[in-house]
Parts: C-alpha cells; sequence; structure tokens
C-alpha cells in the first residue's frame, strides 16, 4: 500500500488529493477565507444560556453564534475558566501551570448554567466547521495536537492509543510520558510514537509547549471574540497525521507552499524529507497525475463500477441514501446469488471509499442487491467494515437488516465535499433548448452582412459543425455560392467535427478568428 499527497493551489485556495495504490481516496479543499477551521482556539464571549438545552451560544466572529453543550465543556471547564480570567486581568506571568491551583471538575450531570454565564469570556475550540445554515460547533475541552502526543491543559492523565495492543510498549509510553509530562497538563499519546524513543516524543511535546505559550502570549490583551490560535493548513495536518513508511510522494505546485511543507516534514520526520518535491510542469499538476479524471468519475449522482452495476448517492437534510444497482451486469436464475454478493461486496468497497471522498458524514443507509443466504449478508457487512477501517472520521456500522439495509453514523466535521462534474453545454447555456439549424442560419448571415459591408472584409471561411457545414452546401446553387454572389465576397465553408451542434467561428483571410 502506497500513499501519496498531491497538491494543487489556485485563486480560490488550495486542492489536497490523498492517492491511495493510484486511486483518489480523499479530496480537501482549503480556501483562502477560511477562518473556522476545526482545530482553531478562539476567546469567545457567551451570548445566550439555554438550560432547555443545557447549552450556550457564543460569539467566535462567525455570523451565527457557534454551539457550546455541557457535555463539551470538558471536566476541567473550571480551571480553565480561572486561569483565562486571570490572564486576561494580568494576574498570570508564565505560561508553565507549575503551582497554577486547579478547580475541581465539573460533574457529568450538570447543569449549564451552573457553570457559565452571560457576557462571560471563554477559550474554546473549533469542533465542527460551520456547515449549511449552522455555526460552528465548539468545545472548551482544549488539545493540542502533535505528530506523536496530543497535550491536554489541565488534565493531569496520561492515555495511550487503543490501537497499541502490546502491554509491554504501552507500559513504556506511560513511563516514557511520566517522565516527561509538564505539571497540571494531561497527555495522549498517539499510535505513531509506538517504537519511538524518548527524544523524539519529548521534541514533539515541546512544540506543542510552545502552542501553548503562543496561547498564553496571545490572551493578554485579546478581545472576544478573537482567534487565539490557528491550527495548521489542512496539508500539513494530513502529513502529521498520516506521514509513514508507506508515503512515497508528497507533490505540490506552489514554491511557497513547497518550502513550507519541506521544512515542515524535516521538522517532524527527518527521513522522509526526500519525498517532498517542487512539480514544475507545465500541464496543471492535477492533469498530470490523472486526478481531474478520477474526480469527474467520482462525484456526482450516479457512480459506475466494474461490470455495469451502479450505485446511486442521494442527499437529505437529514440522511444520505445510497443505492446498490446490478445493472446491465448479466445473471441468471442459478446463479442470482452469487451475482448479488459479487456486485454487494464491490459495492462495498467502493462506498467505503466515496464516504472518505465526499466527506459524507451524518446518517447513510445503504440499500444493497437483496439476497436471501444469511452467510452472504455478513459478508457483505464485513467487507464494508473492512473497508472502512482506515477511515480516520468516528463511525458506526449495524449489520444488514432482513430488507437488505445497512445503516451508518459517521462523524461530520466540515461541509460535505461537493464537486459538480458536469459542464454547462455551450449551446444551450443550461437552458437545455437550441435554435433551429433555419434561424442559426439567419444569424450567420447576418453577421456575414456586418463583415462585408462594415468590416470590408472580401475573404472570409466559415467553421462550422459537419450538420451545419452541409446545410450551407445544399441546393443547387449551393447557399453560400449565393451569399458570394449578394455580398461580392470570397467565402469558403470548412467542417469541424470537434464542434458541437449550432457551434461556428469566423475566419480572416490569414486564417485568424474574427471576434463577434
Amino acid at each position: 500500500m502506497t500513499n501519496e499527497l498531491i497538491i494543487q493551489s489556485d485563486s480560490s485556495g488550495v486542492w489536497i488529493a490523498l492517492i491511495r495504490d493510484r486511486k483518489l481516496v480523499e479530496l480537501h479543499q482549503e480556501k483562502n477565507q477560511n477562518n473556522f477551521s476545526v482545530g482553531d482556539i478562539y476567546l469567545g464571549q457567551v451570548r445566550k444560556i439555554m438550560p432547555s438545552l443545557n447549552a450556550a451560544f457564543v460569539n467566535v466572529g462567525y455570523e451565527k453564534d457557534a454551539f457550546l453543550h455541557y457535555h463539551d465543556l470538558g471536566p476541567q471547564i473550571r480551571s480553565l475558566n480561572k486561569f483565562t480570567k486571570y490572564r486576561l486581568q494580568g494576574g498570570i506571568k508564565t505560561e508553565s501551570l507549575q503551582g497554577f491551583d486547579t478547580e475541581d471538575d465539573i460533574v457529568k450531570t450538570g447543569k449549564i448554567d451552573q457553570v457559565l454565564t452571560k457576557n462571560q469570556q471563554i477559550l474554546v475550540q473549533i469542533q465542527k466547521e460551520p456547515i449549511s445554515s449552522k455555526g460552528p460547533r465548539i468545545s472548551s475541552e482544549l488539545s493540542l495536537a502533535g505528530r506523536y502526543m496530543v497535550l491536554v491543559p489541565f488534565a493531569n492523565q496520561i492515555s495511550i492509543s487503543k490501537k497499541i495492543k502490546s502491554f509491554e510498549e504501552r507500559n513504556r509510553l506511560r513511563n516514557l510520558s511520566l517522565s516527561i509530562k509538564p505539571a497540571n497538563f494531561g497527555l495522549i499519546v498517539r499510535t505513531v510514537a509506538e517504537g519511538k524513543p524518548v527524544a523524539e516524543l519529548h521534541k514533539d511535546l515541546l512544540s506543542l509547549q510552545e502552542k501553548w505559550k503562543t496561547i498564553f502570549t496571545n490572551l493578554a490583551s485579546a478581545k472576544p471574540p478573537v482567534r487565539i490560535l490557528s491550527e495548521m493548513d489542512r496539508s500539513s495536518t494530513l502529513i502529521r497525521d498520516l506521514l509513514n513508511d508507506n508515503f512515497t510522494n508528497i507533490q505540490v505546485d506552489s514554491p511557497t507552499m513547497y518550502e513550507d511543507l519541506h521544512n515542515f516534514v524535516k521538522k517532524v520526520s527527518p527521513e522522509s524529507e526526500k519525498i517532498v518535491k517542487l512539480y514544475t510542469g507545465k500541464v496543471p499538476i492535477f492533469d498530470h497525475f490523472g486526478i481531474n479524471k478520477q474526480i469527474k468519475g467520482s462525484f456526482g449522482k450516479n457512480v459506475s463500477l466494474q461490470g455495469g452495476s451502479y450505485l446511486v448517492i442521494e442527499h437529505t437534510e437529514a440522511l444520505h441514501v445510497i443505492d446498490v444497482n446490478s445493472g446491465s451486469k448479466a445473471t441468471t436464475d442459478a446463479d442470482q446469488e452469487a451475482n448479488a454478493l459479487a456486485v454487494n461486496i464491490e459495492a462495498a468497497e467502493e462506498i467505503a471509499r466515496q464516504l472518505r471522498l465526499r466527506d459524507m458524514g451524518g446518517i447513510i443507509v445503504i440499500d444493497f442487491i437483496d439476497q436471501r443466504n444469511a452467510p452472504n449478508k455478513r459478508k457483505v457487512y464485513e467487507k464494508l467494515k473492512e473497508a472502512m477501517k482506515n477511515d480516520r472520521a468516528k463511525h458506526t456500522i449495524l449489520p444488514m437488516s432482513k430488507f437488505g439495509l445497512i445503516q451508518i453514523t459517521r462523524q461530520r466535521v466540515r461541509p460535505e465535499m461537493n464537486v459538480i462534474t458536469a459542464e454547462e453545454c455551450p449551446m444551450c447555456k443550461g437552458s437545455g433548448e437550441i435554435a433551429s439549424s433555419i434561424l442559426m442560419v439567419d444569424d450567420i448571415v447576418q453577421k456575414l452582412e456586418y463583415l462585408v459591408n462594415t468590416l470590408n472584409l472580401k475573404k472570409i471561411t466559415i467553421v462550422a459543425h459537419p450538420y451545419i457545414a452541409a446545410y450551407m452546401r445544399s441546393g443547387f446553387p449551393a447557399l453560400y455560392w449565393k451569399w458570394m454572389w449578394k455580398y461580392k465576397a470570397r467565402i469558403r465553408i470548412e467542417e469541424d467535427n470537434s464542434y458541437h451542434l449550432g457551434e461556428y467561428y469566423f475566419l480572416n483571410e490569414v486564417g485568424e478568428e474574427i471576434i463577434l
């Protein structure tokens, strides 16, 4: 399994494509003016307390107030609020929490109005970007993510990734973390820390402490709503979270971004710095690596599978529905069950890819082709679970129901990726109708008269679709011969098979297009 990251920069922002074994599995867009990215930390102000929802609405500078539920406050919210208040008042002079008197943790069954008050200033972190008509979803349980660990202010606990199975390795990492953990901070050790020496873990921790120092410094003169700390750009975040021995290539077409990414990779993984390359080809980078073609074939309502089967993907406000169709794939009654299994297995793999690629979140209902055999239904369910194993978004998959439906809930933290693959018809401009051939020829005559009588052109070539060209050559004498006699000009008719019906251009005597 090989991973590649291809990054294209344009005027609207940055497009990031994650390629796995030459197949597009993730596509991200980072807009230039995106001020509310997941991980950003803001000093907000409580605008409204909603006891009925056990939540508060917080002004972080977005047009819609951010939503903060009691369960997202974090157990140490009182300690964080105390630190924020003292820092804003100038009562704390160092970023170290050594000697800081922490407050008692809040209880899980408490009420929001027991912790927050209207107009209170509060540090929050973006959990979900603004989606549709909703403002950002935020949390006060701050976490600063690094390559090997996550620093959690005031938590004072050490957690080891559950994906690290070895008891000896878990014990080693716990002891190492205890030896380097700063006072009144918690640490979450990530999966990629497995087998890493204490020097690398300590280096990562120091960079996280620098982030905390930035929060401390920026908080001194802050007035809400204001961003206190920006998360890394999306490309650096992907590299931080995914970079491993399977990464073989990181190509970027922007010299500035190349320098930033090269320095970042050199810092977090010096042995991998050579895989970061600056693309200098004349063909756009997404075209060179065949990404645009994959995008065109992967987005849209219908997604084709091999052998003629296909998926139909529909979206509603509350959920997504995916229908699996066998299409033109030939079957007989004898092997109908085997064919249904084969199509469903293939569809399960593609569905897992589509969920990541489009970043579809919320409730997803999949209608597979009906199967009678219970073990076969289990195989489809297991295949879907296996295909979604590498999906970094939290998700839950329920077994197939007796109606052939599988339900999935998938974490949604950003708006769904939606790429329009259809192109506007150059003839009808989206109306679905074009002018008749006769009217089209009348339009040609009108423009021809302007070229001859107003611009005094005596040699004109008309290049058109073969159907229109044949129409202008029809009759005896031919239509265009009549025009030559009428306008006393030399007129040639040429046809081009690549033109759309009704598309035509005028050329002067040296073959240059005449712009009208």
